[in-house]
């Protein structure tokens, strides 16, 4: 082992080649290239093969990444795809979008000094490898079972789930209200972090294992949840969040002020060859316009590379906090400021400003005073700080919360949280109705892919367990 790997004494951290920012502004295409094989066998080799893997402990999924690069290192490829799906339903999605640089890779213990092993970039490598090769195949459970298992929600919790049941054996149906599977995938993250083609490629690959896949399904219009309940022997509720959070500030009602899902779902749509009557018209597309992005997440830097790749006059980004507190990958702000955005740090709106359209936001600067409950400093504006910032588009991107799902539903027994999520039992997963269950960013609020996942599969345990139990009495019984 010691001859294949350490090589980070002697081997510099690489990532796969990036398109230079002048280039992949013009298209929504990956900015990534892919590894050859030699390369992606040289980087995986500087991995420590430490004795307390804090990428594996750091990783919501506790991927065995260890030994997935050292099997890479080796050219062993098949086993290293099949140690990297063993744990992770989707390892060429999360190669693609999980921050690594807050996660594995920030946590690698050979970071300091030497850069941590590119991981992301392995992983991707590993999984394209193995579709290329066929080494992807559809779930063959080595038995069915009777009972089935409904799921609302497509999204990454909702398929994680999905594949983990039927591997058991159960007959799964998924019910989404959108027109395609795949949720925030498709929706709301761009192509050139993710090709809905990869995603497509997935949930085909479900489809072709047997889990029946309802689109343009919405609970509480063409079925209750009382009606699923009394259909499937379990229900799981992964509807993900997507009620955008406002901000309360004089003018927010003007004309041409969005909200982020609104403005990447208009761009994703287009990218897909749907007709979008908004962005055609010119509303939602950013061309020649002065935007502005408020807030700090991975969404706003979607927004803001978007609005770059849609011919922006100019990108701003607003965030109340500075560069080192920004909940972002700092990786995606890089991207960003390469592609010509310009982060405004330490400011706040006060206003937005026109009539019946904006034409710019009034804010104010501002400074990080004391630490609040969770920990970090806190903004406080600065008096007689304001200032005017043109703009011709403003995008809104602070955040998600659950919608009502007691109503949406037909459902007001669920129990919900203060927050309007809905409430399990941590230990089982199971709200207070009996047979069903929640899991994802319904239940923890809006977070990251590679916890949806997590979620996900512990879900699909939670499930199987219970209809164990009971189907355990109906058996002794039988005897």
């Amino acid at each position: 082992m010691t001859e294949r790997m350490l090589k980070f004494v002697d081997t510099g951290q690489g990532m796969p080649d990036k398109r230079a920012a002048g280039e992949r502004v013009g298209d929504f295409d990956e900015i990534y290239k892919e590894f050859a094989v030699k390369r992606a066998e040289e980087q995986a080799a500087r991995c420590s093969q430490c004795g307390v893997p804090f990428c594996q402990i750091h990783c919501p999924l506790h991927n065995n990444i260890p030994d997935w690069l050292h099997l890479t290192a080796e050219d062993r490829l098949e086993e290293a795809y099949e140690v990297a799906s063993s744990t992770n339903n989707m390892p060429e999605i999360c190669g693609r979008i999980c921050p690594q640089d807050r996660l594995c890779e920030g946590n690698c213990v050979i970071e300091k000094g030497f850069q941590s092993v590119t991981i992301g970039a392995v992983e991707k490598f590993i999984t394209e490898t193995a579709f290329d090769r066929g080494w992807v195949k559809p779930v063959k459970p080595p038995r069915e079972r009777d009972q089935s298992v409904g799921i609302i929600g497509g999204g990454p919790a909702g398929l994680a789930a999905a594949e983990q049941l039927r591997r058991k054996g159960y007959q799964i149906d998924v019910y989404d209200r959108y027109d395609r599977m795949g949720g925030l995938l498709i929706y709301g993250i761009p192509n050139f972090k993710l090709e809905k083609s990869v995603v497509e490629r997935r949930t085909r690959l479900l489809a072709d294992g047997g889990i029946r896949l309802h689109t343009d399904f919405e609970v509480g219009r063409d079925a209750t949840l009382e009606e699923l309940r009394q259909k499937h022997d379990a229900v799981l509720i992964a509807t993900g969040v997507y009620k955008a959070r406002e901000v309360k500030v004089p003018g927010v009602g003007l004309g041409n002020i969005f909200p982020a899902m609104t403005y990447l779902t208009a761009s994703n749509r287009k990218g897909l060859g749907d007709k979008v009557p908004d962005f055609d018209d010119g509303t939602l597309n950013a061309a020649g316009k002065r935007v502005v992005v408020i807030g700090g997440g991975d969404t706003a830097m979607d927004c803001v590379r978007t609005a770059v790749r849609q011919n922006a006059r100019s990108v701003s980004c607003l965030y109340r906090r500075d560069r080192a507190n920004m909940p972002g990958s700092a990786r995606e702000v890089h991207h960003a400021e390469e592609e010509g955005v310009e982060f405004v740090w330490l400011t706040g709106p006060e206003a937005f400003v026109g009539k019946p359209n904006v034409k710019a936001v009034r804010a104010f600067r501002m400074r990080l005073g004391a630490p609040d409950a969770t920990g970090r400093q806190a903004p406080e504006p600065i008096s007689d700080s304001s200032y005017r910032l043109d703009a011709d588009l403003v995008i809104l991107a602070l955040g998600f919360d659950p919608e009502d799902l007691p109503v949406m539903f037909g459902a007001p027994e669920l129990d919900v949280t203060r927050w309007g999520t809905v409430k399990v039992d941590h230990e089982t997963m199971m709200t207070n109705l009996d047979g069903v269950f929640a899991a994802g960013d319904i239940v923890r609020g809006a977070s990251l892919v590679v916890w949806a996942i997590r979620d996900g599969r512990d879900a699909a345990e939670a499930i199987h367990r219970h209809i164990m139990a009971r189907a355990e009495p109906a058996r002794v019984a039988a005897e």
